[in-house]
């Protein structure tokens, strides 16, 4: 038979709710009695219930994440900085996927409800009607990568308008003239701030250039075929910038098969700096998010909005820093 909390408490010769409170962190025991409870836990090889801890701290050490993807390397980081970040404090994590779809992002957080301790949400459906209708009243979030700027929750974003213009500033400086960019999900945030970016710049350094805005949406594949389209243009840029590194990656894949060399024909950059981007060839130009980074302090936040009491200091809303990294994927022709 499995030990149990009376088996620990006889054998050190204490109350149940002595071990109790040793079990979940309680201060209220002494140094040499919380020792010995420990010790006598692990002896007997005693692993605390879950759900009777639940009910006695009202938690359910689990945190949620509504992510609007989990496929490819940016999400598989971003999964890796909060799963580190949860572990590290003893936490469990749920994740679940919206696949871009306001419906299924509604129906994740619902499900969530009762069942997690706290929420971290990174959906292009998030504003302030959509929180109101799919949040319960209390329950703390972490907002990431959202236009909103909601009061009630705490927030992390990326300086992605500040590092598109500084991309900008990079592939002008090298010399580019006509520069083509390949756009991301036109409901996405990161997409339309990144968007912005190229316009700002495009304006600032180059005031008589014609934008070239092509369609994408964050997947490979529409890169490849923003490539082809833009071996079909005469004349043709002489610089891509894809507002991720995933369609970066699908663009030099037809630009090559078209018979173009990367940087010597046409200079190519992205966005995010996912890891492949240092190995492929040429490798990638791009502009670094820290994501790893960017999921920890996310969960570093949720667990402090969980553990604060009523009545603290207001969430705030933080942005992280966007950093140009030069490769030879846009040297100057």
């Amino acid at each position: 038979m499995a030990t149990t909390i009376k088996d620990v408490a006889r054998e050190a010769g204490v109350s149940v709710a002595t071990v109790s409170r040793v079990m979940n962190g309680h201060a209220a025991v002494t140094p040499e009695t919380r020792e010995r409870i420990q010790r006598i836990a692990t002896e007997l090889r005693f692993t605390p219930s879950s759900a009777a801890r639940s009910l006695i701290t009202r938690r359910t050490h689990t945190v949620g994440a509504l992510l609007p993807d989990l496929h490819g390397e940016f999400f598989s980081e971003l999964i890796r900085g909060i799963d580190l970040a949860a572990r590290a404090r003893g936490l469990h994590l749920l994740v679940s996927s919206s696949h871009d779809n306001a419906a299924e992002a509604a129906a994740a957080l619902r499900a969530m409800h009762g069942r997690v301790d706290g929420l971290l949400v990174m959906s292009p459906h998030v504003d302030a009607g959509f929180l109101g209708g799919n949040l319960p009243p209390g329950l703390p979030a972490v907002l990431m990568n959202t236009g909103v700027d909601d009061p009630a929750h705490a927030a992390l974003r990326v300086d992605n308008f500040g590092g598109a213009q500084a991309m900008m500033r990079h592939l002008v400086s090298a010399g580019h003239r006509r520069i083509a960019f390949i756009a991301g999900p036109e409901h996405n945030h990161d997409a339309q701030e990144r968007l912005r970016g190229y316009r700002s710049g495009l304006a600032e350094l180059l005031p008589d250039a014609a934008e070239l805005v092509l369609p994408g949406d964050f997947t490979d594949a529409s890169g490849e075929r923003a490539g082809q389209e833009i071996l079909a243009l005469a004349p043709r840029p002489d610089a891509v910038f894809a507002a991720n590194d995933m369609m970066a990656l699908g663009c030099l894949a037809s630009l090559t098969r078209g018979g173009l060399e990367v940087p010597r024909d046409i200079a190519l950059a992205g966005f995010d700096d996912i890891p492949i981007c240092r190995y492929v060839r040429p490798a990638l130009t791009t502009v670094r998010v820290p994501i790893v980074e960017l999921g920890a302090l996310a969960l570093a936040e949720l667990a402090s909005a969980i553990e604060a009491p009523p009545g603290g200091p207001p969430p705030a809303a933080r942005t992280l820093r966007a950093e140009l990294v030069v490769r030879q994927s846009s040297q100057a022709s």
